[in-house]
C-alpha cells in the first residue's frame, strides 16, 4: 500500500522536481503524510491524541500541531499511568510503540477516563506504530479493555526524515533484540523499510553487504519482492548502490568518543528527534546593572533545534571541534561588522536598506550566541573530570597499544566510581581491539565491576558477552591487519582543513565509513582478506530492471564498485554514530574525484552511551 501511494506521489510530482541527481528525501515524509491523513480522517469530528512520549518527537518530523489541527486534532496529551485531563471529544486516539508496558500505563487511563466519563461519550481507537502486536493484545485483552476500543490498527510509518540526507527508522532496541534475544523482527521492519524506498526511489540495481544482519535483509528484501509478483511501481531508478552495514561488523566506532561538534552534543547532551535540551540558565539575558536577573526571566531547560536549515549549524556541525571555535570567532566579527555598517549608510536608501537587513541581522547574531554558548558548554565537558584522559587512553587503543592486560587508568576509574557507563566503554573498546581478554583480565574486570558498582550489574556484564562486546580470547588479535590495511588510524590528521575522514575521531577513520569508501575505489576485492576477518558474510548482488525501466535509464542502470558518480545509499543495521554521518558527508564532499554522493539510513542514531544503555539490564523496558 505505501509503495502505491509513493508511487502516486512521484507520478504527480513535476519532472523539474525529480530530476538533477539528489534523491530527495522530502518524498518520505510526503508518503508518511499521506497515511497518517487516510487514518484521521476517517474518523469525523474533534480528536485528541494520546502520545507515547519517544512517537511525539519522531513524528514532529512527519506533522507538526498545525498540520495536526487542520485535521480536527484539538488536543494532546501523553500515555502515562495518569488520569487524563477531562476534555470533551468525539475520538480520543492513543498513538503507541507497541510495547506491554505502554499497554499498562493505556489500561490506567481508560479506566479512569470510564469512571469520569458520565454522559462524554466518546470513541477509543489505539494506533500502534509501525505494526500491530499479538502480545500487546492479549495485554489488552487480560487488563479487561480490548473491546473498549472501536478500533485497533497498526500505523506503518517505517522512516523519519530528519535531515535532507538522512532518515532513521527510530528503532533503538534493533541491536539488542537482535543480538541478546534473537528476535529478527526488527530486520523483517528495515526490509520493508528498504521496499518502501524502492517504491519511491525506483529499484537499486546494485546492492553490496557485509555482516549476518546484511545477508538476512536482502534476503527479506528477494522474498517480499518475489511476494509483488512482478507489481511493483515503475519508477525510474534514482540510487545506484544500496550498501547494508550491519552494526557488528564494527562495534570499535560507537565506542570510540565523537569529536566533531554535533558527535559531542550528542555525547554529553542527547540529541533527539534533532534537538537538544539545554541548561536554561546558560542562555539567560545578561545581568542587568540593578541586578541580577528574574528567575522567571529563563526556563530550567532550554530545547534548541539542531537542523541544517541554519546556516551557521550546517556549516559547524561535521567539523572536528578544534575547528569550530575559529569559525564562530570569524562569524561573531562578522555580526559586528554588519552592525557597524550602519554608520557608513549617508543616504536615505542607504538607511532603508540596513534596516530591512535588521530582521536577518538578528537571526544571524542569535544564531552566533547559541552555538558560542553550547560550544561553551562543551568545553566545560572536555575540560572536567577524566575525558581528557580516558581520550588519551582510547586513542592508544586505537593505536593498539597495551590492549592485552588490566589497564590501571580504567582500575583507577572503577575505584573512583567513575559513571559505569564510561568505564564500560573503555573496557569494552580495548577488548574488542585485543579480538578478546584473556580470562584473568576479563574476571578481574568483571569483579571489580560488581564489587563497585553492585551485583545488579552482573545482568548487563552477561548482555554485553552475548552482544560481542566482551569475551574471552580465542585467537590472536585480527585488529592490526585491519587497523592496516583499512588505513584506520592516521597520524597526521588535519583536523581544521581534513582531506581525510579520519577527522571526525582526531585520528582514526570508522571501520564502517571506510569500508564504504574502498567499496568505491579499490574494490572490496581488492580487500578480500580483511572482510574475511570481519564478521559474517560479504554481500554483493545484482538486482535485474524490468527491460522498460533498462531502456528509460539507458546503459542498464549500473554502477559499478570503482564506478563515477551516481547516488549510493548507505543503511546501517543496528544504528550509527553522527561521526558517521560526518565521515560520509566527507566523501560526498569530494563528489568531484568521482565517488557517489551518499544518503544515510539507519535504525537509530546512537552515541557509546546510549549504546551500551540499550544492552543494560536496568534499561529493558
Amino acid at each position: 500500500m505505501f509503495a502505491v501511494i509513493v508511487f502516486r506521489i512521484l507520478v504527480n510530482k513535476p519532472t523539474s522536481e525529480m530530476t538533477g541527481g539528489k534523491v530527495d528525501f522530502t518524498l518520505i515524509r510526503e508518503a508518511t503524510r499521506i497515511d497518517l491523513v487516510k487514518l484521521l480522517d476517517k474518523l469525523p469530528g474533534t480528536k485528541a491524541i494520546v502520545w507515547d512520549e519517544q512517537l511525539a518527537g519522531a513524528f514532529s518530523h512527519v506533522a507538526d500541531y498545525a498540520f495536526l489541527k487542520s485535521h480536527d486534532v484539538c488536543k494532546m496529551f501523553y500515555i502515562c499511568p495518569k488520569k487524563l485531563p477531562s476534555y470533551s471529544v468525539a475520538h480520543m486516539i492513543f498513538l503507541s510503540r507497541p510495547q506491554t508496558k505502554l499497554m499498562d500505563a493505556i489500561n490506567q487511563q481508560i479506566r479512569m477516563e470510564e469512571i469520569q466519563g458520565g454522559n462524554n461519550k466518546k470513541e477509543y481507537h489505539l494506533w500502534l506504530v509501525p505494526r500491530i502486536s499479538l502480545l500487546c493484545e492479549r495485554r489488552l485483552q487480560e487488563h479487561g479493555v480490548h473491546g473498549s476500543f472501536t478500533t485497533i490498527r497498526e500505523l506503518p510509518l517505517l522512516l523519519f526524515r530528519l535531515e535532507s540526507d538522512l532518515v532513521s527508522m527510530e528503532l533503538p532496541m534493533c541491536y539488542r533484540d537482535l543480538q541478546l534475544d534473537s528476535d529478527p523482527s526488527g530486520l523483517f521492519l528495515v526490509a520493508e523499510s528498504l521496499m518502501s524506498i524502492q517504491g519511491i526511489f525506483g529499484l537499486i540495481p546494485n546492492i553490496y553487504g557485509k555482516g549476518p544482519a546484511a545477508k538476512h535483509v536482502y534476503e527479506l528484501m528477494v522474498r517480499m519482492r518475489r511476494e509483488m509478483g512482478g507489481n511493483e511501481p515503475q519508477v525510474t531508478p534514482q540510487i545506484d548502490q544500496l550498501i547494508l552495514i550491519d552494526r557488528s561488523v564494527d562495534l570499535i566506532t560507537p565506542l570510540a568518543t565523537q569529536l566533531t561538534y554535533e558527535g559531542l552534543i550528542d555525547q554529553f547532551f542527547q540529541i533527539n528527534n534533532c534537538t537538544v535540551k539545554l541548561p536554561g540558565e546558560k542562555f539567560a539575558p545578561a545581568t542587568s546593572e540593578s541586578g541580577p536577573s528574574d528567575d522567571s526571566a529563563f526556563q530550567e531547560t532550554k530545547t534548541i533545534h539542531l537542523s541544517s536549515s541554519e546556516a551557521l549549524f550546517a556549516e559547524i556541525r561535521d567539523c572536528n571541534f578544534s575547528a569550530v571555535g575559529p569559525r564562530l570567532s570569524r562569524h561573531a566579527k562578522s555580526v559586528v561588522a554588519q552592525y557597524e555598517e550602519r554608520h557608513t549608510a549617508k543616504t536615505v536608501g542607504e538607511l532603508k536598506q540596513f534596516v530591512q537587513r535588521i530582521p536577518q541581522m538578528e537571526v544571524y547574531k542569535q544564531s552566533v550566541a547559541t552555538h558560542t554558548t553550547i560550544a561553551e558548554l562543551i568545553q566545560e565537558q572536555t575540560a572536567s573530570g577524566n575525558f581528557r584522559p580516558a581520550l588519551q587512553l582510547e586513542q592508544e587503543f586505537l593505536k593498539g597499544l597495551d590492549t592485552d592486560k588490566v589497564n590501571p587508568f580504567i582500575e583507577d576509574c572503577i575505584a573512583q566510581k567513575e559513571p559505569l557507563d564510561v568505564v564500560l566503554r573503555l573496557i569494552c573498546l580495548q577488548c574488542i581491539v585485543n579480538s578478546g581478554f584473556k580470562p584473568k583480565v576479563l574476571e578481574q574486570y568483571k569483579r571489580e565491576i560488581i564489587h563497585t558498582y553492585g551485583f545488579e550489574h552482573f545482568l548487563t556484564l552477561e548482555n554485553l558477552e552475548k552482544a560481542g562486546l566482551l569475551h574471552v580470547q580465542q585467537g590472536r588479535s585480527t585488529y592490526a591487519t585491519i587497523r592496516k590495511t583499512m588505513q584506520l588510524t592516521v597520524d597526521d590528521v588535519s583536523e581544521h582543513d581534513p582531506t581525510d575522514m579520519s577527522y571526525v575521531h582526531s585520528g582514526y577513520a570508522p571501520l564502517s565509513a571506510r569500508l564504504v569508501e574502498f567499496l568505491q575505489s579499490p574494490g572490496w576485492r581488492a580487500i578480500t582478506g580483511v572482510l574475511q576477518l570481519l564478521p559474517g558474510p560479504t554481500l554483493t548482488e545484482t538486482q535485474q530492471l524490468p527491460s522498460a525501466l533498462r531502456q528509460r535509464r539507458g546503459s542498464g542502470g549500473s554502477v559499478q564498485s570503482g564506478g563515477e558518480g551516481g547516488t549510493a545509499l548507505v543503511f546501517f543495521v543496528g544504528g550509527c554514530t553522527y561521526s558517521e554521518i560526518a565521515a560520509l558527508r566527507f566523501l560526498t564532499s569530494r563528489v568531484d574525484q568521482g565517488g557517489p554522493e551518499y544518503m544515510i539510513a539507519t535504525t537509530k542514531i546512537l552515541n557509546g552511551s546510549s549504546f551500551l544503555q540499550s544492552l543494560s539490564e536496568e534499561l529493558v523496558p
